[in-house]
């Protein structure tokens, strides 16, 4: 997303001041980014009952009140919000988790120890869906295999390819959350796309979205 590099400091400093307004501006720039976050993210349990839009709220408050700490930070402004933002998801799943332990026949695959892209997310979110009978017993074995690709990856391939597909951050930012180099970020983009595309290639009718 292009933003003005001097209008977002002056947006930050103004919300530092208290201008609701400022950090109202600076929320909604990067919304569309925050709630595909958590569309990828949230546990498929609580999808349907708990409203993306509650937990951007939930973000937002908790972003005016830890604002000040973000002079601290050695990284990008939206990077920090993006992890306020993870931060209100995994205070969501703990919640529901909490109450879930009260009955132990629902299991929630959902990790809060380890929020990461898991092979098997990955895998239901490259397949999408298809809702006739053959068509739902063709993506059961398309996604087996596809998760054993994925499986043969580093955690860290996965996270940059839901960092980069699904939650449409540049190279830099997805950089900037893994904690490794532009460069380092790219190459391993590149590895774990190439991996995928050898897969599409000997599965007719994968359907890349």
């Amino acid at each position: 997303m292009n933003i003005n590099p001097n209008h977002l400091k002056l947006l930050v400093i103004q919300a530092k001041d208290g201008d609701n307004e400022a950090l109202a501006e600076l929320f909604s720039k990067y919304k569309k980014q925050l709630r595909a976050m958590i569309a990828f993210r949230m546990d498929q349990h609580l999808k349907g009952r708990v409203d993306p839009s509650d937990i951007l709220q939930e973000a937002f408050l908790s972003l005016s009140q830890k604002l000040p700490e973000f002079r601290d930070k050695d990284m990008t402004f939206f990077v920090w919000l993006r992890l306020v933002t993870h931060e209100s998801l995994i205070n969501v799943h703990r919640r529901h988790l909490n109450v879930q332990k009260r009955d132990p026949r629902r299991e929630i695959s959902f990790h809060l120890r380890n929020m990461e892209a898991t092979s098997i997310s990955l895998a239901a979110h490259l397949l999408g869906n298809n809702t006739s009978v053959a068509g739902k017993a063709i993506r059961a074995e398309q996604r087996a295999r596809l998760q054993a690709v994925l499986d043969g990856m580093e955690a860290t391939d996965r996270e940059i390819i839901a960092l980069r597909i699904f939650e449409g951050l540049t190279n830099g930012e997805a950089a900037e959350v893994l904690g490794l180099t532009k460069q380092t970020t790219s190459k391993r983009f590149i590895r774990a796309i190439e991996r995928l595309k050898e897969f599409v290639a000997d599965m007719p009718g994968f359907s890349e979205n």
